[in-house]
């Protein structure tokens, strides 16, 4: 595991772009596993300011995001589709046909978590995951004591999960209840996984996660077992690792 001490937030979005620009550069080809929430919105900027410039081509990349909310449709100003094409999607030469979310129009969870693991098997995997973390160690949408062998399900969000989304809902009753989500598996199957964390309010969760004990409470701490993980946060989300 690589860490990645970033100045500020800022700095954290260049660094983070800086990696999945290289890999994109390094296999043009390469199939993208990106994730939503509001600390990877300054890396899809730095990405989308480099692509004005010329520097970055997107148009043989593939995506895979890693979730997306039951019950909403693509149109809703509040799905991750939506989030993903707001941020980068339109804003890059990438094939719309390329790239691939979870649908939460499907009412049943068996088939659509069964169509999301075939489109992933049939891309041959990802090259690099991006992920965010949530406050209590959640990745993807994968709560605490979710098993790690799982892959794409469909998971009841958390109280603590539904109040941290609620910022962006009329009301916390407007907030999905459910959503799909790449499983544990899937994500520990990446060839190379990216972790962005910003803010003092998660350096609790930053040291429990990366240097305490590897549990099914914590779901990031498998990430430990990886064998590429980079992370990349700023100094106040690393201001309670003494280790480093």
């Amino acid at each position: 595991m690589k860490i990645i001490k970033a100045k500020d937030y800022n700095d954290l979005s260049r660094k983070a772009a800086n990696i999945i620009s290289a890999q994109i550069i390094m296999k043009p080809n390469c199939v993208l596993g990106l994730a939503t929430g509001s600390t990877p919105i300054g890396t899809y900027k730095q990405l989308v300011e480099w692509y004005e410039k010329g520097d970055l081509d997107f148009s043989e990349v593939t995506t895979v995001n890693l979730d997306e909310y039951k019950g909403l449709p693509r149109e809703n100003d509040q799905s991750y589709y939506y989030f993903m094409n707001d941020n980068l999607f339109s804003k890059v030469n990438i094939n719309k046909n390329q790239t691939y979310l979870p649908d939460g129009m499907i009412e049943d969870s068996e088939q659509a978590c069964r169509e999301y693991n075939a489109v992933i098997h049939s891309l041959g995997g990802v090259d690099l995951q991006l992920l965010g973390l949530g406050h209590n160690g959640h990745i993807g949408f994968n709560e605490p004591g979710i098993a790690f062998e799982t892959e794409t399900h469909c998971v009841t969000l958390s109280e603590r999960t539904i109040k941290a989304n609620m910022r962006f809902f009329v009301s916390e009753a407007d907030v999905p209840r459910q959503a799909y989500t790449m499983g544990i598996k899937t994500i520990m199957s990446a060839h190379h996984i990216l972790l962005v964390v910003s803010g003092e309010d998660k350096a609790d969760i930053v040291k429990e996660a990366f240097f305490g004990p590897v549990t099914p409470q914590v779901p990031a701490s498998i990430l430990q077992l990886h064998n590429h993980v980079t992370i990349v946060a700023d100094e106040a989300a690393l201001s309670k690792c003494e280790e480093l």
